[in-house]
């Protein structure tokens, strides 16, 4: 994902370069890279053309090894009852899935859900001052690619309920009208490993909060 994200990086910097702006994200890249050599070519020097259809290749590529992995990962998620169970929560697919099975293996090593959201680092710091307690920001520690693809699952779900408010659940809505939307999604990663942790160790389906 790394290399592909550098090689887009790479493609819309020789585009800019000439005056060439592509809209955002990597769909805009990838249709570009798929019309390169097709039609005309555009006014840049030839060289620079040359580079850019390297790149386009590259990208197609990566496009479809990442295609294919993706596909294998989510054949073998659906294999799993655990990961099953997981990719029945909004914002968990198969990669998201897999890798918490993998990682945590027995979430009995855990004590409680909020162990595992620490461990995960996304647990706000507990801050006294005065004889009151304040939650800080998230510790950052532990598991990063987990988390990342927490945050990254529920901002997608949170994003998705901004969009289609008439669509969204109690429990994301309710989120986002208290809390400014990168907190939201923050919080929604930390409640989200405190239901994977019951889910794991109950043995239980997904069920949507409501607080």
């Amino acid at each position: 994902m790394r290399q592909r994200t550098q090689v887009v990086s790479m493609i819309r910097s020789i585009l800019r370069e000439f005056g060439h702006i592509l809209p955002t994200g990597i769909e805009a890249v990838s249709a570009f890279a798929r019309s390169h050599g097709t039609k005309d070519q555009l006014e840049m020097p030839e060289i620079a053309d040359g580079i850019l259809g390297v790149m386009c290749h590259q990208l197609l590529g990566l496009n479809a090894r990442i295609d294919g992995l993706s596909k294998l990962i989510g054949q073998h998620a659906w294999l799993d009852a655990n990961a099953r169970r997981l990719m029945r929560m909004p914002g968990i697919g198969p990669i998201t899935a897999s890798a918490i099975v993998a990682t945590i293996g027995d979430a009995h090593q855990f004590r409680t859900g909020r162990d595992l959201a620490a461990w995960l680092g996304l647990t706000p710091l507990n801050k006294s001052s005065g004889g009151k307690e304040r939650l800080g920001r998230i510790t950052k520690n532990g598991d990063r690619y987990i988390r990342k693809l927490l945050i990254i699952g529920m901002t997608s779900r949170a994003l998705m309920a901004r969009n289609k408010p008439e669509k969204a659940d109690i429990w994301t809505a309710k989120m986002l009208a208290e809390k400014p939307f990168r907190l939201a999604t923050v919080a929604m990663a930390d409640k989200s490993a405190r239901i994977i942790w019951a889910m794991l160790t109950k043995r239980e389906e997904y069920r949507q909060p409501i607080a």
